[in-house]
């Protein structure tokens, strides 16, 4: 066991720089794999908490500067006292909770690194943070992470040539790699599942094109689509993400006339989701009442009209207007929907919460699947009166797992922050993002070492308009 007994404020024996890693789930493979490889050279103590202490343990097993342990990190009274040990808090927690971490982090004088969107509660610390001496990182991750930072390099180098920004678009995807792509939505989860169901919601897409506002309601969002071809890789299609304007302040584009931030899917998928968006099976809002008794033939034909006469599937179709030898109907059937399947949910549960579970047995990265992360900007500027496009892209393939290339592009920003945040090399106090120049560029570069590597290309005659 490391020795818990010496508080953070007083030096320990050893004088070691400590970490406290709250949460280890798929996405801390990565980051704790980096810490566990530096943590003799770099001179660190690392803790490792998780409701699962096995699955804590399992990750640093093999470093003697680190343990893993039980550990509600929702509970203050477990969670302060480790804080307080700490020199470096990553909260690895659902993003709904990172404010208490933080209120704690600002209690105890500790820094703080999560990969998550900053939330309004968490920039209302901005203040408090300063006081205590303190640094929060917030979206120091892949998406926001690595995009932040990869746009902002080209952005700050644009302006410091003297051009002005036209146009900015990015697109970041989650996905399976070619070689294990063996089904038709050419599709598996990489991440939280949830997420991917409920994507889009809570509001319609919006963004600025040529200096009109544009807004894309929900049931529109996945048949408004980009195709966007990556060199090597083929095409993929991207839909908007909910809100792009907000990353004109965060990028100082305030007067950009077009900014437009998506998510990429390979080409065909966003059409046939847009059946489960139509059908109301993504809806979260409700419970579906008898759904713990439900196949899922019944739920899918819950959303359908009576008819004694007709099939499920002749009334999807039919609903629907689906042809029978439609690809996009080849795709619903493939995910067994219309199967006599029933699960074992303790009560009913919720329209998306059901099309989880059916996702989840059908879209599960196998032992040696691999996946991929895709990534690609546009920028369009002018400079000494003409128009110049440039276009970046990024393709991470994952390892075996657990080292996913989700994990690899979340964790590794964020521990490669920590080394930075540790060794005084980040010296900006507050709640943060990385998009400053003394951040993101020692960042991008040891990124480059681990294959995270952006390729830029001119193009030749730039494209103005979405």
């Amino acid at each position: 066991m490391l020795d818990l007994k010496y508080p953070r404020k007083t030096k320990t024996k050893t004088n070691m720089k400590k970490i406290l890693v709250i949460g280890a789930g798929l996405s801390t493979s990565s980051l704790l794999r980096y810490f566990t490889q530096n943590a003799e050279k770099e001179g660190w103590l690392i803790r490792v908490g998780d409701q699962d202490g096995a699955l804590a343990a399992s990750k640093v097993a093999n470093c003697k500067n680190a343990e893993g342990f039980e550990l509600d990190g929702l509970d203050e009274e477990q969670r302060s006292p480790l804080i307080e040990w700490a020199d470096l808090v990553i909260s690895m927690l659902p993003a709904r909770f990172h404010v208490e971490v933080a209120k704690d982090c600002i209690k105890h004088k500790t820094n703080l690194i999560t990969p998550s969107y900053i939330s309004d509660e968490m920039k209302a610390l901005n203040q408090a943070a300063i006081d205590a001496g303190i640094v929060i990182m917030n979206e120091i991750g892949v998406d926001p992470g690595i995009d932040h930072m990869s746009a902002k390099k080209i952005l700050d180098e644009i302006e410091e040539a003297g051009g002005k920004m036209h146009i900015f678009e990015s697109f970041t995807g989650g996905l399976v790699a070619p070689e294990s792509d063996d089904n038709p939505w050419n599709y598996k989860f990489s991440w939280n599942p949830r997420n991917v169901v409920l994507a889009g919601q809570g509001g319609a897409a919006k963004f600025i094109q040529e200096g009109q506002y544009k807004y894309i309601p929900y049931h529109r969002l996945f048949r408004r689509t980009e195709f966007i071809e990556i060199p090597g890789y083929g095409k993929f299609e991207g839909y908007a993400n909910r809100d792009s304007l907000k990353y004109r302040d965060v990028y100082n584009l305030q007067d950009i006339p077009t900014i437009y931030r998506g998510t990429f899917r390979r080409k065909g998928f966003s059409k046939a989701w847009d059946c489960f968006v139509q059908l109301g099976a993504t809806d979260d809002s409700y419970i579906l009442e008898g759904s713990k008794n439900m196949t899922r033939r019944d739920f899918i034909n819950s959303f359908l009209p009576y008819n004694v006469n007709d099939s499920v599937e002749l009334k999807l179709r039919h609903y629907l207007k689906i042809d029978q030898d439609d690809p996009m109907f080849m795709k619903l059937e493939w995910l067994g929907i219309f199967d006599k399947v029933k699960y074992d949910f303790e009560t009913d549960v919720t329209p998306a919460q059901f099309l989880q579970r059916i996702l989840a047995d059908k879209w599960k990265l196998g032992p040696d699947d691999k996946d991929m992360i895709v990534m690609w900007h546009k920028f369009v500027y002018k400079i000494n009166g003409e128009f110049k496009e440039i276009n970046s892209h990024m393709v991470v393939k994952g390892e075996k797992q657990p080292y996913t290339a989700m994990s690899t592009t979340v964790g590794l920003p964020a521990g490669i922050c920590a080394k930075m945040i540790l060794n005084d090399t980040i010296q900006i106090k507050g709640v943060q993002l990385p998009i400053h120049k003394e951040i993101y560029e020692p960042i991008l570069e040891e990124l480059e070492k681990f294959g995270i590597v952006f390729h830029e290309q001119e193009v030749v005659e730039p494209v103005l308009y979405i």
